[in-house]
């Protein structure tokens, strides 16, 4: 189970909410989230309601201010939604492809890939079907830029789910950074 805790103001300051399950509408509840605190668990915050726009992957810890999170990766200042990354224990599975609906070149993923250029030869990933495990896939090579989060199911275009002009260059499971 994870626990997250948002932040009008900076520094752990102003209004508050406690969220411990996934949450599409963070501005019902406060006017903007300017800082936070993951007790517990692993979430991914958006830039949108209802999951939607850019990502950004978050593990326990503190973030005492949401523009400086610029350099760590977060290409937003305010957090919109989130969701709650269940943890799994088992075997993790993916399978990407070159082109939209599962298209082209195939690979299956059973561990992280720092670069798919590099380990593959693969110059895109534009689908994928997702059958174990919970990943993060990063738009550079060595988990690097912008990220998206993929559960179990099937991706048959990123430019579709709102991703488009955006490659996928390396991949990492989402395993015991959530303890």
């Amino acid at each position: 189970m994870g626990k997250i805790t948002f932040y009008e103001d900076r520094n752990f300051q102003g209004r508050s909410y406690e969220c411990m399950s996934d949450c599409p509408d963070i501005s019902s509840y406060m006017s903007r989230c300017q800082s936070c605190r993951v007790e517990s668990g692993c979430f991914m915050a958006y830039e949108r309601a209802s999951f939607m726009g850019q990502q950004f992957f978050m593990r326990r810890g503190e973030y005492p201010d949401m523009q400086r999170m610029i350099s760590m990766g977060m290409m937003f200042d305010n957090i919109r939604s989130c969701r709650m990354i269940p943890q799994h224990r088992g075997s993790f599975r993916m399978r990407i492809y070159e082109r939209e609906n599962f298209g082209g070149q195939m690979m299956e993923l059973m561990d992280d890939c720092d670069s798919i250029q590099e380990r593959y030869r693969m110059s895109d990933c534009q689908s994928c079907n997702v059958m174990d495990g919970h990943w993060l896939m990063y738009e550079q090579p060595h988990f690097r830029g912008r990220q998206m989060y993929m559960r179990p199911g099937e991706y048959r275009s990123f430019r579709e789910m709102g991703m488009s002009g955006m490659k996928f260059m390396s991949m990492r499971r989402i395993n015991d950074m959530c303890n």
